[in-house]
């Protein structure tokens, strides 16, 4: 096979991986050193010139003659009579250039430089998909279903490069079928062995950030900033906007006209909950916003322990925790604030965890997951919404409150 062959017979990798010619002639010099130094224990002495426009290459082996009989090193020396079979006029102590044709380098040898060189290519094309990955962490991306696996969603680009969407970053109401398109955010890309893995998230709290880029002008063009971004995903979140122009409300923006600018976002994340508030230093505001749409009546912060008590009429109480706790804790989270709410009107209250003795910790545990730490944050309750809210036994939720009558009310 001669050189240029070789060289145009890889124009497929180049062609279908775009791989410029220079790349190409640089990988194939590199390769070819590798199968030299193999052969001839050396490439030191070896000239491999390449011509990326016209796509050709040589390699010529320069040896110095010596004389008959005192050839030590077959690769850097030649005799004085195979000299002169080159050239006729060649004397000793001068150099001689001889080229290389790949037949003289074996058929074994010519096997293994073309799977070097196929798998130097492959190392070449996942380095460059790796960099431009690297280059979209955090941004938004759309592929297409290709293959459905028990622990996640493997997506193919318009490119053909896969990305993983695991089964713990999808909204737990997600359902996608082959063929169909999928957005959410570059979370990762790590090489595993030579081989990028890219990783795509849509429960991170960047996605719905990314989301609002995507879908609302004024944060696009940094009118709007979001100032924080909290989830459980699928359920509900809260973000936090502001804007530096008095003339923007940004919260108005954001939602627009009955919901008709973010009514996109929610059913991109399977009709997740959405609160928006307005961002701001005020500490006490910021909380009390937080807490929406629960209205508070006073509020209490530690700012050396963070911690938050806010006070409510009775019937905020149950808005300020919300189902299954989800408003309390991602309030906390926004704001950084341990955050307790109490009745208004109710001086005394005893923590559940002083009852301990009585009450199991794992089911004052399922109370604290809803939002409930207190005595009387559990008996102003119904009975069968907090069965339903902490997947409790009827008989245990039953024993929770008689022991909490017994020993709080009396």
């Amino acid at each position: 096979m001669e050189n240029l062959a070789l060289i145009d017979s890889f124009s497929e990798f180049k062609d279908d991986k775009l791989i410029d010619r220079v790349t190409l002639m640089a990988i194939l010099e590199e390769v070819f050193r590798s199968t030299l130094k193999r052969r001839f224990g050396s490439d030191d002495n070896f000239d491999i010139i390449i011509n990326p426009d016209k796509g050709d290459l040589e390699i010529w082996r320069n040896r110095v003659v010596v004389a008959d009989g005192e050839v030590e090193d077959d690769n850097e020396e030649i005799s004085l009579t195979d000299a002169r079979k080159i050239e006729e006029d060649f004397e000793v102590g001068e150099d001689v250039s001889e080229e290389v044709k790949l037949i003289d380098l074996g058929r074994r040898s010519i096997l293994a430089l073309r799977q070097n060189l196929i798998s130097k290519i492959h190392e070449h094309d996942n380095t460059n998909i790796y960099k431009q990955f690297k280059e979209l962490e955090g941004e938004l991306y759309t592929a297409e279903v290709h293959h459905i696996r028990h622990r996640a969603i493997i997506l193919l680009d318009d490119d053909g490069n896969e990305i993983i969407l695991p089964k713990d970053r999808q909204i737990p109401s997600d359902f996608f079928r082959k063929g169909e398109n999928v957005r959410g955010v570059i979370e990762s890309v790590e090489l595993k062995g030579n081989k990028p893995a890219i990783i795509m998230s849509r429960t991170s709290p960047l996605f719905l950030e990314k989301l609002f880029e995507s879908e609302i002008p004024e944060v696009f063009d940094g009118l709007i900033t979001v100032k924080n971004v909290v989830r459980i995903p699928g359920e509900k979140a809260k973000v936090a906007v502001d804007s530096y122009d008095d003339r923007i409300d940004p919260v108005g923006a954001c939602v627009g006209m009955k919901g008709s600018r973010i009514h996109g976002i929610v059913r991109e994340l399977g009709n997740e909950n959405i609160d928006v508030i307005n961002y701001t230093t005020n500490l006490n505001l910021y909380i009390t916003r937080a807490l929406s749409p629960a209205r508070i009546t006073s509020i209490k912060i530690d700012e050396e322990n963070k911690t938050a008590q806010a006070v409510l009429k009775p019937e905020e109480v149950s808005k300020a925790i919300g189902r299954g706790g989800h408003n309390i804790r991602l309030a906390g989270q926004l704001t950084g604030y341990e955050i307790d709410v109490y009745r208004e009107g109710v001086e005394e209250d005893v923590e559940l965890t002083e009852f301990s003795d009585e009450i199991e910790a794992w089911v004052i545990e399922a109370f604290a997951k809803i939002g409930l730490d207190t005595a009387r944050s559990v008996l102003e309750q119904d009975v069968e919404d907090l069965v339903r809210r902490t997947d409790l036994e009827e008989e245990t939720v039953l024993d929770v409150m008689r022991i909490l009558k017994e020993e709080f009310e009396d």
